[in-house]
């Protein structure tokens, strides 16, 4: 649930910093210089790697696996077979239990990952055993070519650590390292590397406080436990004073997971289908140039051999393996049903794909049942419950860089999600709802709002992104429409930002069904896109041509639009809001506020706690209004994003329509910048304490900071013709409506109350910020160089915008100067037009 810069959600980086080599050095003797005929008589140490039978004793312990594990004493030695060199090793480095004094916020409980990195073991001279740090950035594939070397000539991998060959195996088909010091150390291979640091507060590693728990090896992976103490690191940015006193402990775990050998084929990302991806460089699949390769991350789903032939036919199978998600051991028992639902709710959507069983949700084994098991290991999926008091949930997934295969999943599941959910469906749906009017909610009702929190982050987690459009498809009247809602959900996939359904109203007796989100028809596409077997297909071109031909056909249903999360501009794509009319949708919203904020007083009243609580929900409501307002709000200057392919006809990118942008412009007229006094409600404001105007004009000042924005109006300077707009709203028009909405005293005549004198003043402050914009003080710049935020001033400069902006406040000073009123009226105004001269002229 958390928002990102559009790059950052389209692609997971790869680590590909030089890490520093470390290298064990013998020791050298220090002393007086030895007698010539004694230094005669002393034989030189043997070089190279001892014998195995001179390694092995009765008292070593050996944990055969994926890389043998000898203990000796406290001494932790791994044995690294030669058909191992060179193979791709993927490390998950993960907290297992996390610091009681960390500054957590929302990173940094058990189960969160620190990084994940590809190695190498490679030999090199001397008796020497290598780690390289492996990038995938640029890639040649076809090893005998010509191009392969040339790749690898610049792009020589980093050595990471360097080891002592101690020992070699009994048939010297493997080499044994002490890894005693590395794993016990501080390194940018295992746990937190130096660049992982600073977001966790973590400083240096206090070797005398950290201990090594245990390393276990299986046949595909060796789980390697620490706990480890560091030294408090300054918050980011704090460049003075001593660093923080204080010791951060943690126990930490790194899984090295041994990569297959042949990658999953992989499937090349489709821009119109919401997937997570990865990218790198291919030298071998543009002849004239480099190709930006995309790839989809996903689990790898393959039907049995044995079923090859069935799932040829359309019967659905059972995968080759399925994909598993335990329930952390850790959470409140009455929340496991839910959260197990909330995985298997997924399963009708891979039999789209052609799987069936392709996906559930178990209990972890006690141990009882299996001593072994831990969700530590690398080889289990999990949703981990964090005892929190952080109000959200998440799910992040590991990949294999190489092809975009999702190796495993934590799903982060905080405690005080429940407040979050709590809070979401009493103002979105206690005027319809009785359920929700009370603070604490039954427990089947909270158990159904966790399923479905399971259900996306599970969502995520299979490598779907957020679908912000989706819920723009359903008609806001429809949604009010019982048998309907209830049949179909109030958006087609639960991938959105699209809580609960607001629109209904009491009248509709529209039941819980048709106010839940559920997994919804975009959702059933889009695993049928990222899960569905080609059989017949040789490789990933030929994928992408028969997935691009479905898609373009698939999308002839506008319920399977996706709308990316990071669109700044598109109205449609949102988060929070539901239906096809923003100001429809928010009207409704708004009326079923108007009854709860009549009800709050009563719905959390407590026998002898004070009104804190009524204040939290009092918020909760002001910002759900806020979000009715924004909905609207991002109709003015929206450009609509359609991302299609060279073999779909129409643009992608349009601008929104005149009617469109007008008739929000009357909605928040009617709406916010007429003084919204129901939202001051007395019985409130005087128990918990909050001031009236900032109120109301916060929620104004958020609104025309979008409006009245160089951005916007820049928008609306472009020639209408590159839209194909034969009647396009322009910026001079939508400076002259606003100016009216919040001005209209000016015309109509009459006095100016307080809240007006606000928003105007606000509204002056904004055309000075366009025609004087502050340049924002960046802490750790260089004098002299700034950032630049929208179409930059120089772009501005040299647009109509400013020129438009000047004559609307020249226009709008000549009419202040001229406006009657009572005293107090005639006063802001007056004061008014001497800060639009200011503005024209700040000499």
């Amino acid at each position: 649930m958390i928002k990102k810069r559009k790059l950052a959600l389209f692609f997971a980086c790869i680590a590909s910093a030089t890490l520093q080599a470390q290298v064990i050095t013998s020791a050298v003797r220090v002393g007086p210089p030895m007698p010539m005929d004694t230094a005669k008589k002393t034989t030189p140490p043997s070089k190279g790697p001892k014998a195995f039978k001179d390694f092995i004793t009765p008292a070593t312990a050996t944990d055969d696996g994926l890389l043998t594990v000898y203990k000796q004493d406290d001494k932790y030695f791994v044995q690294i077979p030669n058909k191992l060199l060179g193979r791709d090793i993927l490390i998950v480095n993960r907290i297992s239990k996390s610091s009681a004094v960390a500054d957590k916020g929302f990173y940094g409980y058990n189960g969160d990952q620190i990084n994940s990195l590809v190695i190498r073991f490679e030999k090199g001279p001397n008796f020497k055993m290598f780690i390289k740090n492996i990038s995938y950035r640029d890639v040649s594939s076809d090893s005998t070519s010509e191009m392969f070397k040339a790749v690898e000539n610049s792009n020589l991998q980093p050595i990471a650590a360097a080891f002592d060959i101690k020992f070699l195996s009994k048939d010297s088909s493997a080499s044994i390292i002490d890894f005693t010091d590395y794993i016990a150390g501080d390194n940018d291979v295992l746990h937190f590397s130096a660049r992982d640091k600073p977001g966790f507060g973590v400083g240096s590693l206090q070797s005398e406080k950290s201990y090594i728990v245990g390393v276990k090896s299986y046949p595909q992976n060796t789980e390697i436990k620490m706990v480890k103490t560091y030294s408090k690191a300054s918050a980011p940015g704090a460049a003075f004073g001593p660093p923080p006193a204080g010791s951060l402990t943690f126990e930490l775990n790194s899984s090295l997971l041994l990569l297959p050998e042949k990658p999953m084929r992989r499937r090349d990302y489709d821009e119109r289908v919401g997937y997570f991806a990865r990218r790198y460089n291919s030298f071998d699949e543009n002849p004239q140039g480099v190709k930006e390769i995309t790839m989809a991350s996903r689990w790898r789903l393959e039907p049995k051999p044995e079923d090859m032939e069935k799932y040829k036919r359309g019967e659905l199978v059972e995968p080759k393996k399925q994909i598993v998600y335990y329930i952390d051991p850790a959470t409140p028992e009455k929340w496991i049903p839910y959260l197990i639902q909330g995985v298997n709710d997924w399963q009708a959507t891979f039999e789209q794909a052609g799987f069936k069983n392709a996906i559930v949700g178990k209990r972890a084994p006690t141990k009882a049942e299996d001593s072994t098991w831990t969700l530590d290991d690398s080889r289990n999926s999990g949703v981990i419950y964090k005892a929190s008091a952080v109000e959200n949930a998440y799910g992040p997934s590991t990949t294999d860089p190489r092809s975009g295969e999702i190796i495993e999943s934590h799903v982060g599941w905080f405690h005080n999600v429940q407040k979050l959910v709590r809070d979401w469906y009493m103002i979105q749906t206690a005027a319809v709802d009785p359920r929700s009017r009370k603070l604490v909610f039954d427990d089947a009702l909270m158990g159904e709002l966790i399923r479905f929190v399971s259900s996306h982050e599970i969502g995520h987690t299979l490598g779907l992104r957020h679908n912000f459009g989706s819920s723009s498809t359903v008609p806001t009247e429809m949604l009010r429409n019982k048998a309907w809602v209830e049949a179909n959900g109030h958006t087609p996939s639960i991938m959105d930002y699209a809580r609960f359904n607001y629109v209904a109203q009491p009248e509709d007796n529209i039941s819980p069904k048709g106010l839940y989100p559920r997994i919804g028809d975009y959702d059933f596409w889009a695993i049928e896109w990222g899960y569905k077997y080609f059989v017949d297909a040789k490789n990933a071109e030929e994928e992408k041509l028969i997935l691009s031909k479905l898609t373009t056909e698939k999308l002839k249903n506008k319920r399977l639009f996706f709308g990316q999360e990071s669109n700044p501009d598109d109205p449609r794509s949102q988060s929070e809001d539901i239906g096809d009319n923003n100001m429809k949708s928010s009207t409704y919203g708004i009326k079923n506020l108007q009854y709860i904020v009549k009800n709050l007083t009563t719905w959390t009243k407590e026998a002898g706690e004070n009104y804190d609580q009524l204040g939290e929900i009092y918020n909760q409501l002001l910002g759900q209004y806020g979000r009715y307002i924004g909905h609207v709000t991002k109709h003015i200057g929206g450009i609509l994003e359609t991302p299609k392919t060279t073999d779909q006809a129409g643009a992608v990118y349009e601008i929104n329509t005149k009617a469109d942008q007008k008739e929000a412009l009357a909605f928040l007229d009617k709406q916010l910048f007429t003084t919204p006094k129901w939202l001051l409600e007395k019985d409130i404001l005087t128990k918990v304490g909050i001031n009236p105007n900032t109120t109301i004009l916060n929620r104004q000042e958020s609104s025309l900071n979008r409006i009245l924005s160089i951005n916007t109006l820049y928008k609306l300077s472009v020639d209408g013709e590159m839209w194909n707009a034969t009647n396009m709203y322009t910026a001079s028009e939508l400076l002259d409506d606003i100016k009216a909405i919040c001005f209209k005293e000016l015309t109509a005549g009459g006095n100016v109350d307080i809240y007006r004198r606000n928003l105007q003043r606000v509204y002056v402050e904004k055309i000075n910020n366009m025609l004087n914009p502050l340049t924002p003080v960046i802490f750790g710049l260089p004098p002299g160089v700034t950032f630049s935020f929208g179409p930059g001033l120089n772009e501005a400069k040299r647009s109509d915008v400013l020129a438009l902006v000047k004559a609307h406040a020249k226009s709008l000073r000549t009419q202040l100067l001229a406006a009657p009123g009572d005293k107090i009226t005639k006063a802001h105004t007056a004061d008014l037009a001497d800060r639009l001269a200011k503005a024209l002229d700040p000499k």
